[in-house]
C-alpha cells in the first residue's frame, strides 16, 4: 500500500554564516563533528542546540531507511527553528530561497520520493507571496508556515493576500508549532515541546476558525502537525465558549467551530492509539494523513506503526496511509507509482 508521510523535516548538509552575511546574529549555524557524519546545530555564538544525524539531510539515507518501513514518499519541509521571522524580511527571503532551493534539487532528482513545502519570510507577505510563486513554478506542492508569526496569530488579517494566493495557485499549508507560548515558565523537562507545542497548535487552529480565515479562504487546504495539539480534545470547550459567549467569541465569525470539524486535516502523530481512534472519530479518516516528525526524538520511530496498530479497515487505511495526504497535496496516486 503506497504510504506518504507529510510531516518530516529535512537540512541542507551546511549553512553559510548568516551573522556574517547579515551584520547581526540569533541564526543557526551547522558544524560537522570530525570523522562521522553527524552535525551540531549551534546558535552564532557558538551554544549547542540540537545533534543530527545523516538522515537530517541526505536524501539518499532517508529513503533507505523508509524502505525499511515500506513507506514511499515523504513531504519535505524545512526545521521551524529555520524560519527566522525575526529577522529582516530581506534577509529572511535569502534564507527562505537558500532552504527551499535544496529541496527543489532533491524533489527534481526524485520526484517519486519527495515532495516539497517552501518556507517563505513571512514577516513581509508581498515576499512571501513572490517566493510562494516562484516555489510553486518549480515544483512544490504548497508551503510550511509557524503556527504564529512574531506576534501575529495566523487570524491577522494582513497574512489575508498570502491565502488568496494560496487559493489561486492550489498551494497547500502545513501549520507547525514553534516559539511556543510560556517558555518563561516552561524552562524544565522540556515542557514547551510536550505542553507549549500541543497548545500553539490548538491556538493556530483556533484563530483560522474564529478569525473567518476558513471561512473568507473556503478552498484553502491546511494541515495542522501533531494530530492539531490540544485542539481536539477541547473542542467540546470551545464550542460551548462560542454558544454561551457569542459576544466574544463570535466577533469575526459566526460559523460555529465544530462546524469546521473536517474542513482541515490533521497529521497521525499523537503517539496513542486511543487518540487516533478519537480523532478518526471527531474529523475522519479522510481529513488524517500519515505523519511522523522524522527524523527527530518526537516524532514516530517506525512510521506507520500507530496507524497499523489502530488496525481499522482496508478503506481507512488505504485514507490514513494516502488517499487524505494525496486530496490534501492536489495530487494523484500515479505521481509515484
Amino acid at each position: 500500500m503506497l504510504k506518504i508521510d507529510i510531516h518530516t523535516h529535512i537540512l541542507p548538509p551546511e549553512l553559510p554564516k548568516f551573522k556574517d552575511m547579515f551584520g547581526y546574529g540569533g541564526f543557526v549555524q551547522l558544524q560537522k563533528c570530525p570523522g562521522c557524519t553527524d552535525v551540531d546545530m549551534l546558535d552564532d555564538s557558538g551554544k549547542f542546540f540540537r545533534k543530527v544525524k545523516l538522515n537530517c539531510f541526505d536524501p539518499i539515507e532517508r529513503m533507505h531507511e523508509y524502505d525499511q518501513h515500506g513507506v514511499q514518499v515523504q513531504v519535505l519541509s524545512t526545521v521551524p527553528v529555520m524560519f527566522c521571522y525575526w529577522a529582516q524580511a530581506k534577509d529572511g527571503l535569502i534564507i527562505s530561497k537558500l532552504l527551499n532551493d535544496h529541496i527543489a534539487q532533491i524533489i527534481q532528482n526524485h520526484p517519486k520520493r519527495f515532495v516539497g513545502l517552501a518556507t517563505l519570510p513571512m514577516q513581509d507577505t508581498i515576499l512571501a507571496i513572490k517566493e510562494l510563486e516562484r516555489c510553486m513554478n518549480i515544483g512544490f506542492k504548497g508551503i510550511q508556515i509557524g503556527s504564529h508569526i512574531n506576534d501575529k496569530n495566523l487570524s491577522d488579517s494582513s497574512f489575508f493576500e498570502l491565502y488568496a494566493a494560496c487559493e489561486q495557485l492550489g498551494a497547500s499549508i502545513f501549520v507547525h508549532p514553534w516559539d511556543m507560548m510560556g517558555q518563561d515558565r516552561m524552562d524544565k523537562y522540556w515542557l514547551p515541546w510536550l505542553v507549549g507545542m500541543p497548545a500553539e497548535s490548538s491556538l493556530a487552529i483556533s484563530s483560522m476558525i474564529f478569525g473567518g480565515v476558513f471561512k473568507k479562504f473556503p478552498k484553502l487546504r491546511v494541515a495542522f502537525a501533531h494530530g492539531g495539539g490540544s485542539f481536539p480534545i477541547t473542542i467540546g470547550r470551545i464550542q460551548h465558549g462560542f454558544d454561551s459567549r457569542p459576544d466574544l467569541c463570535a466577533v469575526d465569525c459566526d460559523v460555529a467551530p465544530k462546524d469546521y470539524l473536517g474542513h482541515f486535516y490533521l497529521d497521525s502523530l499523537v503517539h496513542d492509539e486511543l487518540a487516533l481512534k478519537y480523532l478518526i472519530d471527531l474529523v475522519g479518516a479522510q481529513k488524517i494523513c500519515l505523519g511522523t516528525d522524522y527524523p527527530f526524538p518526537l516524532g514516530e520511530a517506525v512510521p506507520g506503526k500507530l496507524i497499523e496498530k489502530v488496525s481499522p479497515d482496508i478503506d481507512t487505511l488505504e485514507w490514513l496511509n494516502h488517499k487524505s495526504a494525496l486530496e490534501w497535496l492536489a495530487m494523484k496516486k500515479e505521481q509515484f507509482i
